[in-house]
């Protein structure tokens, strides 16, 4: 199991494309550098009337499926 560590800071109009149709995905660059592909819908929870802001968590098995996704502070 892989784990990998990013900060987002987004402001709310950012976020608003992350409910468009036919947007899927979404790429992190994590603290180590590394790019990762996300589905839109592990972000949507995470959405204020600011934006997204925080450290997040992603956990991922060795076929690159999302075991754990959280907000760490």
């Amino acid at each position: 199991m892989q784990t990998f560590y990013f900060t987002l800071s987004l402001k709310y109009e950012l976020c608003e494309q992350l409910y468009v149709p036919g947007v899927n995905s979404v790429v992190v660059k994590t603290d180590n550098g590394k790019r990762v592909q996300l589905p839109v819908s592990n972000l949507r929870p995470h959405v204020s009337p600011i934006g997204i802001n925080g450290r997040f968590r992603l956990m991922i098995d060795e076929n690159n499926k999302i075991k754990s996704f959280e907000k760490i502070s």
